[in-house]
């Protein structure tokens, strides 16, 4: 037999004991408390007017399978309502044979204390006076709710007809807060009770049995971080399969140093996650250990299931993972299901890609892990473009990453001046450097190989486009050369993309043209490198009119230049006079020769064999124009003398300009005058 009153004289005297409370002010001998680094309980434990809630949580813990104190002491956080020693007081005076909170020595009355404690602690939230409004509704531990009025001072509104008063507001503590009350808060299921109802000889919801049970701890912190404290608390009925401390440590590991404990699951990502992990162990039916059966089961996790699997006399539970969970404790009864203790997390498909996206690294990091794409690391930073950074960036992006072997081929083709990628060290050098690697690069997707199709054009970041060739040796990445570059090694997963490695630097047009530009030399320099010109060089050093400097410039220029051969006929009709050039060594003779050799110089445009035509007069540098006379496909040019020059070399290209290479010195009509 309960030793409680029935409910009507209960009320009545807790009606009297508050109009008691009001006309005096007991409770103002209780000091205000200052914010302190202890936990709850040692909060409790440190003021004298909380020796009896320390008593009842105790006194709770008496039961086996119950830790309050030590639930109340974990991280948290949580809100208390923490009524004072005369509360507790006044609720014993009410109940028949029950002087001291010791007094509750069964089992069955320590569950009734312990519905009773739980109904003042809010999990997940320290909140604070100022979080609190009027008509609020938290949900408690216990699983009921209370209600907040606001009228003047803050009462809490329990299952009674009266409210408690907040005497002590925003007393922090380590792991939450607590507000000190003047009333034992009372839920339903206690008014049920006194009401001559049986308790439930569950222990609890299954949140009641979590919080009750020590080696979950770390269960009992994810339901609360994960907010499923309210649905668990619920009328269900459901199934838990419950992962121990154990369970959750080694999940921990496997996650990595950046997850350390529960706390780490910091972000809105992450602890949307984690929900979804414990919706994953939650079955909404009730299946006891004598109803499993092999099979897929549904979770509350939408569309995921697990599956039990018969092993021997018992079963394991299946996830998305190679590794099946033991049932390690069955039938854990609550007032709204049961719960099975099992030794491993299990982890749903999303969670398995979380843990493999962890061990993923961004693209440069990928290539800064692999031996064999050092040089396009290397290249990269060479660039000096921000290609580290864009590559380190979100994406997604596709690469095809050239070996080491790749970019040693690519640094021979380009001949004696690029021993090394460190020789791309121009300005002009390192921009041809970032376009042929964002050649390599496509943008806003992440294409696998199952991705690709044969004869598919792919725009690059370049600008310009490959194409792929599905052939029986593979993948093939077509560029604007005439070879293909193979995909060595495909599919290699990045945080923020795929890389194909591939064993040829890919070049696209605009490349093979700046190359081609690059390789030219300057119309002085073709001229000094050519044994039949090197009288047209001597001539441009010894008129001494910085003709050297002008076609070593930027130009345009088209320079028809007479062969040492037509030199020597030009000095032999000069006379004994003219046996070399160096013989132009007046002023006037410089003056002439620079005559000479302007009237062999066209500016601002590289005229081209096709861009000649018959009959076409063209001004030059010397102010006199030459004629161009085409016959039998011969290019012939006209000066002011009666023999035209035929050019025998046509079209060299220069970095500046071309070169038309020609028979005979040409002679503008200022300088014949001058001769004669």
């Amino acid at each position: 037999m309960k030793k409680m009153l029935q409910l009507r004289n209960f009320m009545l005297l807790l009606s009297i004991t508050m109009i008691t409370w009001s006309c005096s002010n007991d409770d103002d001998d209780v000091e205000p408390m200052a914010a302190n680094d202890l936990t709850i309980v040692e909060t409790a434990q440190a003021e004298d007017a909380l020796s009896s809630l320390v008593s009842a949580l105790t006194t709770a813990d008496n039961s086996e399978g119950t830790d309050l104190v030590g639930t109340l002491s974990g991280d948290g956080p949580f809100t208390v309502f923490a009524p004072t020693n005369d509360a507790f007081t006044e609720l014993l005076n009410q109940l028949d044979d029950f002087d001291t909170l010791a007094d509750f020595d069964t089992d069955e009355e320590r569950a009734i204390l312990t519905s009773i404690l739980t109904y003042h602690v809010v999990a997940g939230v320290a909140a604070s006076s100022s979080d609190l409004s009027n008509g609020m509704m938290v949900t408690t531990v216990q699983g009921e709710d209370l209600t907040i009025n606001i009228d003047g001072d803050v009462f809490i509104d329990d299952a009674t007809e009266i409210d408690a008063k907040v005497v002590i507001a925003d007393v922090e503590a380590s792991n939450g807060v607590v507000h000190v009350i003047d009333k034992v808060l009372l839920p339903q299921a206690i008014i049920d009770a006194l009401n001559g109802e049986e308790m439930p000889e569950e222990n609890g919801t299954l949140v009641d049995i979590v919080i009750a049970t020590e080696p979950l701890s770390l269960l009992e912190a994810a339901v609360i971080k994960a907010d499923l404290v309210a649905t668990l608390s619920s009328d269900g009925p459901f199934t838990v399969f419950a992962p121990t401390d154990d369970a959750f440590v080694a999940l921990l590991e496997v996650l990595g140093d950046d997850y350390n404990s529960l706390d780490d699951f910091d972000t809105d990502e992450e602890i949307a996650l984690l929900k979804n992990i414990l919706l994953f162990h939650v079955v909404a039916a009730e299946v006891k250990s004598t109803d499993l059966a092999a099979g897929q089961v549904a979770t509350a996790f939408e569309n995921n299931s697990v599956e039990i699997i018969s092993s021997g006399d018992t079963f394991v539970i299946g996830d998305a993972s190679d590794t099946n969970a033991n049932i390690t404790g069955v039938d854990i009864m609550a007032s709204n299901g049961v719960a099975h203790t099992i030794d491993k997390v299990l982890l749903p498909q999303a969670a398995i890609d979380f843990v493999t996206s962890l061990q993923l690294k961004t693209i440069v990091d990928t290539a800064v892990a692999t031996d064999d794409l050092s040089l396009l690391v290397e290249a990269l930073i060479q660039a000096d473009a921000g290609l580290v950074e864009t590559l380190n960036s979100e994406g997604p992006f596709t690469v095809f990453a050239p070996t080491n072997a790749a970019f040693v081929a690519l640094l021979e083709t380009l001949g004696d001046d690029f021993n090394s990628v460190a020789d791309f060290d121009t300005d002009e050098e390192k921009a041809l450097l970032t376009k042929i690697l964002t050649y390599h690069v496509v943008a806003g997707v992440s294409a696998y190989s199952t991705d690709l199709s044969n004869g598919q054009v792919i725009e690059t970041v370049q600008g310009e486009t490959i194409s792929i060739a599905l052939t029986d040796n593979g993948v093939e990445i077509m560029d604007a050369t005439e070879t293909n570059a193979n995909v060595a090694l495909a599919d290699v997963a990045a945080t923020n993309g795929v890389v194909h490695v591939i064993d040829k630097v890919i070049l696209p047009q605009e490349v093979l043209d700046m190359l081609a530009a690059m390789s030219l030399r300057t119309i002085v320099e073709l001229a000094v490198d050519t044994d039949d010109l090197s009288v047209l060089v001597d001539a441009l050093g010894q008129a001494d009119a910085g003709l050297v400097e002008t076609l070593s410039g930027d130009g345009p220029f088209t320079v028809f230049a007479p062969t040492n051969d037509a030199f020597v006929a030009l000095l032999d009709a000069l006379g004994e006079n003219y046996n070399s050039i160096a013989d132009f060594d007046t002023e006037a003779e410089k003056e002439l020769l620079t005559t000479i050799l302007t009237f062999h110089v066209v500016s601002g445009t590289a005229a081209f064999s096709t861009d000649l035509s018959d009959g076409q007069a063209i001004a030059t540098v010397q102010g006199e124009n030459v004629g161009i006379n085409i016959k039998d496909g011969t290019v012939h040019v006209e000066d002011a003398s009666e023999d035209n020059a035929s050019v025998v070399i046509a079209d060299v290209e220069a970095s500046n300009g071309v070169v038309h290479v020609i028979n005979k010195v040409l002679l503008p009509q200022a300088a014949i005058d001058a001769l004669h």
